[in-house]
């Protein structure tokens, strides 16, 4: 695991390796142990690298890393069938310096050229510069677990792990992409390519970049996707037997490691399910760790110690507190683009435990997308029959919903009233406003005039809806798993555990995203998946009856939350007021302080307002560690 950077010049300016170092220098904690530049005979490519010593410890698996004095390398990830596609080549007549999978990742393009992609088992972003034909070959996984992030103009071709690398040169002149904050304002995140910063890309999962150096000429393409259109017809029985098999040997693999390795464990189905396969695999005791919160309702901490004494681990636990919250700035700072999921402060924090003990961490992600665990899905299942009933909705349920939420204040409620405000809109636009933090009616109100006269006429929701169409399936609930797999995994969840986990110089797995495990469920029937209206997860409940304990396979669903309306509503309703309704972030002119206002004073605060609050706090933080100075 690693932290990558780069440049390419397309002048008569020379790359240097002061230029290099600085890049590498801004993203250390991805790799403390060992660093790395390769300049080119001319001075026009360059490539860094920070070393995180997974596999192969010895200074053989330095970086960048050179084969057959034609290639060079710089490369983040872990490429878990390396050690199959060794012996392959090795029977072709290939052969190796050091035992690391960064090696065999240049023999296979030297053999295959970009099908070398095909060949790989893992997550990765990598550049592969070949010096005979003067061309930069950069990657990124099927499901964007490693990110690569570029900027390219006439002058110049800049890439990095984090886009704090970029920011280092002088070439690149940071503004605010105010189209991507309005997009950030609707889903929570950046959808890609954006990143908040105008010139600046992220790489979509599952594509690859071709640089011609001496033509300046970029060529993006994409390799993979998940295909949800082929169904497998098996008994109910047949399909956890392949769950459990592959579960395991997705396991198995992520396994390997010359350092010491552990798990996140919530107490939730799928991160049990995977310290499960790790203590049937393992002949230690594996190191568990949770993170847990003084108000019940956001506590999981009980159902992890169940998990534990169920497979006697060595496990380790943490409190987080409101005051924890002081992190947040740099925390800011660490995720780099506007980022409103509140549960990254949680999952900086497990990490950080999980640091102090070991280098690797495998997780429970995945198994929501890969069954359908997510409320969402439920209703999403309701609005194809609630198609047939929009005069009753009109006339009769819409009113009900309003008069409900006059008298309670209930999130379940607010999304549901939304719904069903859209419900003539169709399918796509349904779950857009479902899912959204602030909707297009909300965002007239927020805006300044001159804010929403700029981006308030772009549809956010566009960039879902186009991930629908784009799935090659005809099967509603497909489209909407393909969606979820291609917007919020990616520049979501998988950022999140990412940013999170190697600020603290700790490597994430994640089993339920093997690529061939998430292929195979793909053709599962979806009915297997969510039976009947809100029996989540059916069939991998079913596969892990024998692994599991009732509690944990029957309990409610909770997400990986914080308590924001229980802080923003006590201990931290002073610090909200002097960030977002101070004079700096009302000078900005984009938001009403008077809606902002509103907000902070909503009496009781319900979860969807204490969001919307984060990703204006978060956002107005963003703004002032990286444009304010």
């Amino acid at each position: 695991m690693c932290g990558i950077a780069g440049k390419v010049s397309f002048t008569s300016k020379s790359v240097s390796e002061t230029d290099i170092n600085k890049m590498t220098a801004a993203i250390i904690h991805r790799g403390p142990d060992d660093g790395g530049v390769y300049i080119s005979p001319d001075q026009k490519v360059g490539l860094g690298n920070r070393r995180l010593a997974i596999i192969d410890l010895s200074p053989k698996g330095h970086m960048p890393m050179s084969y057959k004095d034609r290639y060079w390398i710089t490369y983040n990830g872990e490429i878990y069938n390396f050690q199959v596609e060794r012996k392959k080549l090795s029977k072709m007549g290939y052969r190796f310096k050091s035992q690391s999978d960064t090696e065999v990742i240049m023999a296979l393009y030297d053999k295959y050229g970009v099908k070398c992609l095909d060949h790989l088992r893992g997550m990765f972003a990598f550049v592969i510069y070949d010096t005979q034909k003067n061309i930069l070959f950069c990657a990124r996984d099927r499901l964007g677990k490693k990110p690569f992030k570029y900027y390219i103009d006439a002058n110049v071709f800049i890439f990095a792990s984090e886009l704090k690398a970029i920011l280092t040169q002088s070439q690149y002149h940071p503004q605010p992409d105010y189209h991507a904050i309005h997009n950030y304002l609707t889903l929570q995140y950046c959808p890609s390519p954006q990143t908040g910063f105008i010139g600046i890309n992220k790489l979509e999962p599952g594509h690859y970049i071709l640089l011609d150096i001496a033509k300046n000429k970029l060529t993006k393409v994409r390799y993979w996707r998940l295909d949800f259109s082929s169904k497998i017809d098996l008994s109910e029985d047949e399909w956890q037997r392949r769950i459990l098999s592959k579960l395991e040997e997705s396991v198995k693999l992520r396994l390997i490691s010359d350092v010491p390795l552990g798990a996140f464990l919530s107490g939730g189905i799928d991160s049990s399910a995977i310290v499960a396969m790790m203590a049937k695999n393992s002949s230690q005791s594996v190191k568990t760790f949770s993170i847990g919160f003084d108000e019940p309702k956001y506590n999981e901490l009980s159902y992890a110690r169940l998990v534990a004494q169920r497979f006697d681990t060595d496990h380790t636990e943490f409190i987080v507190k409101p005051e924890t919250i002081e992190i947040l700035p740099e925390l800011v700072a660490q995720f780099e683009e506007p980022f409103a999921d509140s549960s990254a402060l949680a999952t900086y924090y497990v990490s950080k435990l999980t640091r102090q003990q070991v280098t690797v961490a495998l997780n429970g992600d995945g198994g929501d997308e890969n069954f359908a665990g997510y409320g969402r899905y439920s209703v999403q299942k309701f609005s194809l029959w609630y198609d047939r009933i929009q005069k009753f909705n009109n006339f009769i349920i819409e009113p009900s919903l309003r008069l409900l939420q006059n008298h309670y204040s209930n999130t379940f409620l607010k999304r549901v009233l939304r719904f069903s405000q859209t419900v003539s809109q169709g399918y796509e636009k349904r779950y857009v406003n479902y899912i959204c933090y602030f909707n297009d009616q909300q965002k007239r109100q927020l805006y300044t005039p001159d804010f929403y006269n700029r981006v308030g006429n772009n549809d956010s929701g566009n960039y879902i809806s186009d991930k629908f169409q784009d799935s090659e399936t005809f099967d509603k609930m497909d489209q909407t798993l393909y969606t979820d797999i291609n917007t919020y995994l990616p520049d979501d969840l998988l950022v999140k555990v990412d940013i999170a986990s190697m600020s603290v110089s700790l490597e994430g797995r994640s089993p339920f995203l093997d690529h061939e495990f998430m292929e195979l469920m793909a053709k599962m029937p979806f009915n297997l998946k969510l039976r009947g209206q809100n029996t989540k997860k059916y069939i991998l409940k079913q596969a892990l009856k024998d692994f599991l304990p009732d509690k944990i396979l029957n309990r409610p669903k909770m997400g990986f939350g914080v308590p924001l309306d229980k802080w923003f509503k006590g201990d931290l309703n002073s610090y909200l007021k002097g960030v977002l309704l101070s004079r700096r972030s009302i000078n900005r002119h984009l938001f009403s302080s008077t809606y902002t206002r509103s907000l902070i004073e909503s009496n009781p605060m319900d979860t969807i307002t204490s969001y919307e609050l984060w990703a204006l706090l978060t956002l107005e933080l963003w703004f002032r560690r990286y444009f304010d100075k």
